[in-house]
């Protein structure tokens, strides 16, 4: 593939820098379904060679990706695919609580609260809580680390009725959500509805996760509800894709 002249031939109207059709091409290689994470990716002098660009535009390409957490550089064998430092569950029946999740994976979970408002459900919000619009909630949003490297920002909305006192000093200190929802209001979530997709990083998100503002992340919606399928919260977390997984469990095909 010669980048340089795809480029040229792309026109000057939708004309991008050579290192972020470098970057591209990167992206959809460690995209591809054969490549793992772990895997080495070809080097610097092979890319260059390979895509007909000086080594310093390669560089700068693969730098970005790093940066982004979806390269890592190994000293001694080269560049690879950044394995996730997280795995979530993408099943909607499987145990809920982010903290067990890093601690089952062998990390060490921590977050940080960042906004803690009291506010009515919109029409979106409302929906997802099956509440009526204008509904008074509580809005909580955290950043998520992984030993101390930061992967997910976490925004739960609860309807305010379901926790009359719920206040940020609550949550100051690394509380479990779900642990003080048990605990101090006597509500257990058991299961959640969940909708994994893909969205771009607002300024606040690509700051606090360290990507570049407008970076695809991955983006978690979920519902959760009690014994009685009442929902509880309504949660939106965006992803690190370069430090996040989400993984189903194993299922029988049929034959």
């Amino acid at each position: 593939m010669d980048v340089a002249r795809s480029r040229k031939a792309a026109g000057s109207e939708r004309r991008l820098p050579l290192h972020r059709l470098i970057e591209q091409y990167l992206r959809d290689l460690i995209g591809a379904p054969d490549i793992r994470p772990g895997d080495r990716v070809p080097s610097e002098r092979a890319l260059a060679e390979r895509l007909n660009a000086n080594r310093m535009t390669v560089r700068k390409a693969v730098d970005r990706l790093v940066a982004q957490g979806l390269l890592e550089r190994d000293g001694t064998s080269g560049t690879r695919v950044t394995r996730p430092r997280v795995v979530r569950p993408a099943d909607a029946h499987t145990s809920l609580g982010i903290a067990r999740i890093v601690r089952s994976g062998g990390g060490s979970p921590g977050n940080k609260l960042i906004h803690f408002v009291a506010s009515r459900a919109d029409v979106r919000i409302a929906k997802w809580l099956a509440v009526a619009e204008g509904e008074p909630i509580i809005v909580i949003r955290r950043l998520w680390m992984v030993d101390d490297v930061p992967f997910c920002i976490e925004t739960s909305h609860l309807p305010a009725g379901l926790v009359p006192g719920l206040a940020a000093e609550d949550l100051s200190a690394g509380q479990s959500l779900y642990g003080l929802l048990r605990a101090r209001f006597g509500i257990e979530t058991l299961h959640g509805e969940r909708l994994i997709s893909v969205t771009s990083c607002t300024e606040l998100e690509a700051r606090l996760l360290g990507l570049d503002r407008g970076a695809p992340a991955l983006l978690l919606r979920l519902r959760a509800s009690d014994a009685s399928d009442r929902p509880v919260e309504y949660l939106a977390s965006v992803n690190h894709p370069g430090r996040v997984q989400f993984r189903s469990a194993k299922a029988e095909l049929p034959s």
